[in-house]
């Protein structure tokens, strides 16, 4: 079985538990994905799904990656990536791969890049407080002393200072999917999760899952 899926973050909002609770979700394009290639473990040294997510233009797939694509029905997607799977003999290039690989309840663990803000001070990229308005005070906003006095008389190195803030690959585990539209190949996701809108994650069901 085919371990995950590459998806596009299209939103929050929220949905009602059969109880009665307001559960806020993270609506999720999961798919159609298709099988640009299967690796087996006899060939390749592991057993993996590549797959790919949406579709490029034409004029940018290179030659090379159209031969490659050859053999999944001319497929030109966006984006490729790998999953591991178990009994890779069961998939073939050209196969299409949906939301409905999950099921409601399941645990999965998600991927994305989180939004970028640029070059940011220490209060907004580490939550550092502020320095006092009054009284001749002029450190409001900066960090403050950084360095030691006469040892070691340096600045430690990974000390929490002023700089780019956001645009890194972070990944939220066990999230439970709440509901499923495979009609529209939809997760629906309990919390939030990395990214902007319509920014590509990578769903995967969890290493040590049942």
């Amino acid at each position: 079985m085919s371990k995950g899926i590459i998806g596009k973050k299209l939103g929050m909002t929220s949905v009602f538990a059969p109880d009665g609770r307001m559960v806020p979700v993270t609506v999720v394009q999961a798919g159609p994905c298709v099988v640009t290639q299967v690796k087996r473990a006899a060939t390749d040294g592991y057993d993996a799904l590549q797959i790919g997510f949406g579709t490029r233009r034409a004029k940018r797939v290179s030659r090379p990656q159209q031969g490659h694509l050859a053999r999944s029905g001319g497929a030109r997607p966006e984006v490729l990536r790998e999953v591991p799977v178990d009994q890779p003999a069961e998939y073939r290039p050209g196969q299409q791969i949906g939301a409905d690989l999950f099921a409601v309840g399941e645990r999965v663990d998600v991927t994305g890049t989180t939004k970028g803000r640029g070059f940011a001070g220490v209060i907004k990229r580490h939550g550092f407080h502020r320095g006092p308005k009054t009284h001749g005070s002029k450190n409001v906003r900066p960090p403050g002393s950084i360095g030691c006095s006469a040892w070691p008389s340096r600045v430690i190195k990974g000390k929490k200072m002023p700089g780019h803030y956001g645009h890194v690959r972070q990944t939220v585990r066990n999230l439970e999917i709440v509901d499923i539209r495979p009609e529209e190949n939809l997760l629906l996701i309990r919390g939030a999760i990395p990214g902007p809108g319509q920014g590509l994650v990578m769903i995967r069901k969890p290493k040590f899952a049942k």
